[in-house]
């Protein structure tokens, strides 16, 4: 039994977080429907404004509460105390794409990349937002860098920081290319490649 009624109100705002998360990513931010985030969280438009102010208010927190715990969980915990950077990102990115293809990720994109795609031009709280989780990602592969260059697994005369920001936005690039392909062999063809400049980082 589920006992919905009894829930205690973080739950039901949990619920509509992860309601909403999943609508968003179906339909995008301006093509979501509160009647099917409320309908799917089993609850009451009233309990939704309860908790948000508006669609905007929801969708920020969506980028907060799901999707930036979600991206650190994805491509940052791995690496969080790893010396040998490269070898850990590769194996992070080969499990990505063995879940994504057995899933809908490629069918549906990054979740983060395609609120920026849609909202960043036109919601600077979005925006913002948005380049808070960039930001993170970017600085967690620059300190794995950083460390891997420490242990002797990286080459010296890289800069971390140039190439946090090329991983991230040629990870984002492959996802996406995937998603209007509707298909996994850009993805494939791209991850190749992309491992023979990684490893091209190595000593």
């Amino acid at each position: 039994m589920k006992g919905t009624l009894n829930k205690a109100p973080e739950d039901t705002r949990g619920r509509i977080l992860k309601a909403a998360f999943e609508e968003f990513y179906r339909n995008g931010f301006q093509g979501g429907s509160l009647n099917h985030i409320v309908d799917a969280a089993g609850t009451t438009k009233g309990a939704l404004f309860h908790y948000f102010a508006g669609k905007n208010d929801l969708g920020y927190a969506v980028v907060e509460e799901v999707i930036r715990p979600h991206m650190k969980a994805r491509w940052l915990d791995t690496l969080a105390s790893s010396i040998d950077p490269i070898a850990d990102l590769k194996r992070a990115i080969q499990s990505f794409a063995q879940e994504e293809v057995a899933g809908r990720g490629i069918v549906n994109g990054c979740p983060l990349n395609n609120l920026a795609q849609e909202m960043s031009p036109l919601d600077e709280e979005f925006r913002k937002r948005i380049e808070r989780v960039y930001t993170d990602w970017r600085d967690g592969l620059e300190a794995a860098f950083t460390r891997g260059m420490k242990s002797g697994k990286v080459r010296k005369d890289i800069s971390p920081r140039n190439v946090a920001a090329l991983v991230v936005a040629v990870l984002e690039g492959m996802i996406g290319t995937a998603k209007n392909a509707q298909s996994a062999e850009p993805l494939k063809e791209a991850g190749a490649a992309f491992f023979e400049y990684l490893d091209s980082l190595k000593p």
